[in-house]
């Protein structure tokens, strides 16, 4: 799997996750939510030069410009509901992309910190020969993201061919980008915001920010 961490260069990236981590900004939800909105629109640019491009030509007012433009069609899929901020970043940057949504929770079976990932509600385009960009703004046990690649392609079959898989991730703890190199294919790419240090013993990141979901649109039952 080929990782990117992209907060190693210091630019406006790093102010935007400094202010959603800080517990006064985040008091504020449309600022929260705007935050990984910008986010998401830095990691599309970047994620976006390492796609396939194919040359055009652009017929203008004087004349015909020779350029390139993305060559295989791009399906953004959201993991619900955390990940709808972070998507509006990369909608806002792949204007001409499918969208496509998938729930996914964990389920505390015996009410103690032991969990199964379900994944249940899905509404996902074809993904045969597209780029898919999942998004999910937390990468903590990475389960939640194997899972749903395994939906995906189940309900696709497993010769589902897409051409190229892209995952991003606002936070990482590096046990969980861990777990995705064991999991994943080799061709897949992993697109890191920024990496924490560990999880705690209920497998939340540490610092992190707290719950994304919360943050952005208000407690649950």
């Amino acid at each position: 799997m080929h990782i990117h961490y992209l907060s190693e260069q210091n630019s406006i990236l790093n102010h935007f996750l400094a202010e959603i981590r800080d517990t006064t900004i985040q008091k504020d939800s449309m600022r929260f939510r705007k935050n990984i909105e910008r986010i998401g629109e830095i990691m599309a640019y970047e994620l976006s030069k390492t796609l396939e491009y194919k040359n055009i030509d652009v017929q203008t007012p004087l004349g015909v410009k020779h350029t390139t433009a993305i060559a295989k069609p791009v399906v953004l899929c959201s993991i619900l509901r955390a990940g709808l901020a972070l998507h509006q970043g990369f909608m806002n940057f792949f204007d001409n992309a499918e969208n496509g949504f998938i729930s996914a929770y964990r389920h505390h079976y015996d009410k103690d910190d032991k969990f199964d990932i379900l994944v249940e509600y899905q509404a996902a385009p074809s993904l045969q020969d597209k780029n898919l960009i999942l998004i999910d703004p937390m990468l903590a046990t990475g389960q939640s993201i194997v899972a749903v690649l395994n939906k995906l392609h189940l309900e696709q079959s497993r010769s589902v061919g897409t051409k190229e898989i892209h995952i991003a991730v606002v936070i990482a703890a590096p046990e969980g980008v861990e777990y995705l190199q064991k999991n994943l294919p080799e061709n897949c790419h992993l697109w890191v915001a920024s990496l924490d240090d560990r999880l705690n013993e209920k497998n939340y990141i540490i610092p992190g920010l707290g719950d994304a979901g919360d943050l952005a649109y208000g407690n649950k039952l």
